[in-house]
């Protein structure tokens, strides 16, 4: 049945993304940045979740406050991570994305037209410079960010280090920190698996860490208050870490 589904369901995914995508350049040239856009791209994350299917619990963000942008850091264990974020942060939030999927026809001009911001591993001090345009123009708009410090999925399902750049933008943007833990969506699609299976998300989102007054000096401490917070967190959700 797993394997039924990920034939049927894949394709017929991709051509509704595709019709989404074309239908948001066209919203976002004539009203752009407009909240039915995170109405759509809501949309897209239940839709996106119902193909395997994954259900998730929603999560207590009573602590957050609505007006305030945030850097939400988690641990990324599968590409099913964003569509739960989507849902589960109440905030108006984007994401960075790697450059080939930029690639793809209509989604790439959905992306950039919406606030995506792309990101080349491999371009060394231009990327910087690209990530700080990307973030400068997402804030602008009053959208709060998603990162995974960890750079990149989790081969094994297990919590990695965490790299320094979520860290760094936050401070540099007088963002505070808001760290997320999730489980469950590596049993629903693995790294480098052609098939995906139902499945259970949990999130939690913890209370948001001060950025206020420190500077990039400070990076590192910063850095380690966010992955022990979700350590901590993964451990309430009873997840092994070591």
């Amino acid at each position: 049945m797993a394997t039924l589904r990920t034939v049927v369901a894949v394709p017929t995914f991709f051509l509704l993304t595709l019709v989404l995508a074309a239908y948001v350049s066209i919203v976002s040239m004539v009203r752009p940045h407009h909240r039915h856009i995170d109405s759509v791209i809501h949309f897209w994350s239940r839709l996106f979740l119902s193909v395997a299917p994954v259900r998730f619990e929603p999560a207590d963000t009573s602590h957050l406050d609505p007006a305030r942008q945030y850097v939400f850091v988690a641990n990324h264990l599968s590409n099913f991570d964003i569509p739960v974020l989507f849902l589960a942060i109440p905030h108006r939030i984007r994401y960075m994305a790697k450059k080939e999927l930029f690639k793809i026809p209509l989604v790439a001009g959905a992306m950039r037209r919406v606030g995506i911001i792309p990101i080349d591993r491999g371009a060394g001090a231009s990327t910087y410079a690209s990530i700080n345009q990307g973030v400068a123009a997402a804030t602008r708009q009053g959208y709060s960010l998603i990162i995974f410090p960890e750079g990149t999925r989790s081969r094994d399902g297990r919590f990695q280090p965490f790299k320094k750049g979520a860290f760094r933008i936050a401070i540099s943007n007088g963002l505070d920190i808001v760290p997320v833990a999730l489980d469950g969506t590596w049993e629903v699609w693995k790294p480098d698996a052609k098939v995906f299976f139902p499945g259970h998300a949990r999130v939690i989102i913890g209370e948001p860490i001060p950025v206020e007054g420190l500077t990039l000096r400070d990076l590192d401490d910063l850095r380690t208050r966010a992955h022990i917070a979700i350590e901590k967190a993964l451990a309430e959700l009873g997840v092994e870490t070591a």
